[in-house]
């Protein structure tokens, strides 16, 4: 498809080589500029293309997910539905950092936050000893018998008391843990999200560093030619 410049309001703009649509100088990018690997990987998918060609940004960001993804699934094989959510937050330049305790806290229901609140107090000291403080009492008071021995020796009616807050306390803490655990599978999918985009924005960030330096290099060693030509041609006139 081939290239077209205008003038609109003092500013060039240009035809994008793979939507067609009119762009500005900000928000087109020539083929040739960019780095070597994503240049060969949309000219496989689009071998019409010219050097000089000019994409837009939003295409070249659909172009970028396409080449992270191909070069994932060369990598590691199969990519999961978090490779692909990281992969559109990068075409899209999406945040992916989530408050997973937030995001869970507010999705709670009634009876998780009692089953919540229950289990962090069973778990804690304060439950321990005010339940040692109860026990102690109870036995104390039939022992003594101040006011008549209700449970008397061996305290059968402790003991069913016990059994009956054991067997509520149980699934209440499982429930608990169960929560936990969903807390921290989100937890490790937020982590593993935003390690693979900082890896892959770093590789990228590198990719690029490597790339300007070489055009860089190029263009030193083209003035450093310039400068001898026209040194030679000095002398030259000289003589």
């Amino acid at each position: 498809m081939t290239r077209s410049k205008r003038r609109h309001a003092g500013n060039a703009t240009h035809e994008c080589a793979l939507t067609g649509k009119i762009v500005s100088d900000r928000d087109g990018v020539r083929l040739d500029l960019l780095r070597p690997a994503l240049a060969d990987h949309i000219r496989s998918l689009h071998p019409e293309l010219r050097a000089d060609a000019v994409i837009s940004r939003s295409a070249l960001a659909k172009e970028r997910a396409a080449y992270i993804a191909a070069t994932l699934q060369a990598e590691r094989g199969d990519l999961s539905q978090l490779d692909h959510d990281v992969i559109d937050s990068l075409a899209q330049n999406d945040i992916l950092t989530q408050n997973v305790e937030e995001e869970i806290d507010n999705d709670r229901t009634l009876g998780e936050r009692a089953a919540d609140t229950i289990a962090k107090f069973g778990g804690s000291w304060v439950f321990i000893i005010s339940f040692m403080v109860f026990i102690s009492f109870w036995m104390t008071l039939n022992l003594i018998g101040l006011i008549g021995a209700f449970d008397p020796y061996p305290f059968i009616l402790l003991n069913l008391v016990l059994s009956c807050v054991a067997a509520l306390q149980a699934p209440v803490i499982m429930m608990s843990q169960k929560r936990q655990e969903e807390k921290d599978r989100l937890r490790s999918e937020n982590d593993y999200r935003v390690n693979l985009k900082a890896e892959l924005e770093i590789r990228h960030l590198h990719e690029k560093i490597d790339h300007m330096l070489t055009h860089q290099w190029e263009r030193l060693a083209e003035i450093q030619e310039i400068q001898i030509e026209l040194m030679e041609e000095l002398a030259s006139r000289q003589r």
